[in-house]
């Protein structure tokens, strides 16, 4: 098959793949954001607001933080300093925000791009706010007990709010679903077109060691790293594709997207809470030893499990069938 038929077969693969999240991610959207506009979240927040104080923040933040749960990081960072004013941050405190932030965010709609991948919603929904609080955790356990990043911030940017309305959330959806489909496309031709020059055997050799210790193997590893640098919608998207194909066995679909759960879009959600005055360390650095000590353990304890038991409880192979 020579270069430009592959192109032509990757478009088309690619814009079913799309069309499948599309149809995912628009419902959930709109659903999500009749919740914010009737009020919904902001009456269920102060329910959350001893979470924060287990973790030595305001308790004003839980709004932000269960929003950010609900829509994302973009939904969380513009109320952040809307709800505490930004000379009562500590670089501690926003770093310690940033964990619970960056671990679980738009669960609405990662969770049924990972569901459609095959994991269960629930098992990978609960891994997902157990590693950002144990996370989060250890990061104020160690920031209380050593007095480091205890300075205020000083953030290189304070978000303004989004545009209001109905006619803002659907200009914005609009915008980040045409974006989807631009990135989405270039990976699925960048992707072919390393498997075709060989570059993607070089690069499976230079990340697989470092995946293999969180148990996930190279049949995986591609698209963990896209999941890894872009998040959830990408390495998922593409994960869906090789789920329905049969390329990559369900143990190793379930612990990339484990992984990916714990660590997605190092890029983008990095530089936007780093901006806000996290520290990059932590946030970043910190955050991928602790996915892939974690990934290592789910690992582990899926040894004991049987086939049986993972299916019926972990992972539902029918959701990767169209």
């Amino acid at each position: 098959m020579n270069l430009k038929t592959m192109l032509v077969k990757k478009t088309l693969e690619t814009l079913g793949v799309y069309w499948e999240l599309v149809r995912m991610i628009v419902p959930v959207a709109f659903a999500t954001r009749f919740l914010v506009e009737a009020g919904v979240i902001e009456a269920v927040a102060p329910s959350l607001e001893p979470v924060m104080g287990f973790y030595g923040l305001p308790p004003e933040l839980a709004f932000a933080w269960l929003t950010g749960l609900v829509i994302g990081v973009w939904g969380a960072v513009v109320v952040i300093f809307t709800l505490v004013p930004v000379s009562q941050f500590s670089i501690a405190d926003m770093t310690v925000f940033s964990a619970l932030l960056l671990f679980a965010h738009a669960l609405p709609i990662e969770q049924r791009i990972i569901q459609r991948a095959g994991p269960g919603f629930i098992v990978t929904t609960l891994l997902r706010l157990a590693g950002g609080m144990i996370y989060a955790m250890i990061l104020h356990q160690i920031f209380s007990l050593s007095g480091v990043l205890g300075d205020p911030i000083n953030p290189v940017w304070v978000p303004v709010s989004e545009v209001a309305g109905w006619s803002g959330f659907v200009l914005s959806t609009s915008k980040t679903l045409l974006w989807m489909l631009a990135i989405l496309m270039a990976l699925a031709w960048l992707m072919d077109f390393l498997r075709w020059s060989g570059l993607m055997d070089m690069l499976k050799r230079g990340i697989s060691p470092v995946f293999r210790y969180a148990g996930i193997q190279e049949e995986a590893s591609e698209m963990v790293a896209i999941g890894l640098l872009l998040g959830v919608v990408y390495g998922g998207g593409l994960l869906i594709r090789e789920a329905e194909t049969g390329n990559i066995r369900p143990r190793q679909i379930f612990l990339s997207c484990v992984f990916m759960s714990f660590a997605h879009s190092v890029i983008e959600d990095t530089l936007v809470v780093v901006a806000l005055g996290a520290d990059l360390m932590s946030v970043l650095f910190g955050r991928i030893v602790f996915a892939i000590l974690a990934t290592a353990l789910v690992a582990m304890a899926l040894r004991f499990v049987t086939d049986e038991t993972f299916s019926r409880f972990a992972f539902n192979t029918k959701s990767t069938i169209r």
